[in-house]
């Protein structure tokens, strides 16, 4: 296993973690979403380790701030690691895939999140990269399907250093905790074995023990106009669009 991460002590830490019990690693350090780190990466992992057959995709940081008081900075950094973080390295796998032929196996997981999904104040910059993660997700599952590839999403609600200050996670409950990271490893472990060898272009939300499949997005209601149709056309069919109301204010999962 190669362990990426920008800084080399998080992934020297991993690589001492996965020794520890017996594995295999080695570690990569540099941005992802950098073109040439991207592929540097996916070159090692193939020299070092004789092949690559399975790209985890975790890149990802929290710039907060409400829309109006982002700066443009702000956005271009969370956008650049999460959203490139991930289609750098799938590009760099997917053209290694490609020009080995068909072959089962191979695996692809991105890791979107509940702010990609659902609303979240406070966070535009990284839902819309989240979401973003969903769309190149179901997208390359699409490109990659003759090469043997599966590519899937998981989003976890989780205690990480990413989450680590925010309220919710801030103290542990007595019992089982429901939001250790590891809940959501097991769903990635079981999307990258051969039991999963048929699921493709699925997001798998993972809160403790309850796993929900999300999506995908589909038409919800249809309206029928004249070939020379008007703007005004759609006030009569504004009931039809839109049964349920036209305000479309999404819930979260509970807690």
């Amino acid at each position: 296993m190669v362990v990426n991460n920008r800084s080399p002590q998080p992934a020297a830490d991993v690589v001492d973690e996965i020794r520890a019990v017996g594995g295999e690693a080695v570690a990569h350090v540099g941005d992802v979403s950098e073109w040439s780190v991207a592929e540097a990466l996916i070159a090692q992992a193939v020299a070092e380790l004789g092949d690559l057959h399975i790209l985890v995709n975790n890149a990802g940081i929290t710039r907060d701030r409400m829309s109006f008081n982002m700066t443009e900075d702000e956005w271009d950094d969370v956008v650049r690691v999460n959203l490139k973080g991930h289609f750098a390295p799938s590009r760099f796998a997917g053209a290694h895939w490609r020009a080995q032929g068909e072959a089962l196996g191979r695996r692809i997981v991105n890791t979107t999140s509940e702010g990609g999904l659902f609303p979240a104040r406070g966070h535009a910059n990284y839902s819309a990269t989240k979401a973003g993660i969903v769309g190149i997700t179901v997208e390359l599952a699409s490109e990659l399907s003759k090469y043997g590839v599966t590519v899937n999403a998981v989003a976890m609600r989780a205690r990480t250093r990413m989450t680590e200050n925010t309220p919710l996670f801030a103290t542990e409950e007595p019992g089982p905790d429901r939001y250790d990271p590891a809940h959501a490893a097991k769903a990635v472990t079981w999307l990258c074995s051969d039991d999963a060898a048929d699921v493709t272009g699925q997001v798998l939300l993972v809160i403790g023990s309850r796993v929900s499949v999300v999506g995908p997005l589909a038409v919800s209601a249809r309206t029928e106009l004249t070939d020379d149709w008007k703007a005004e056309d759609l006030v009569s069919a504004k009931s039809t669009l839109f049964p349920n109301g036209a305000a479309n204010v999404i819930q979260a999962p509970p807690p």
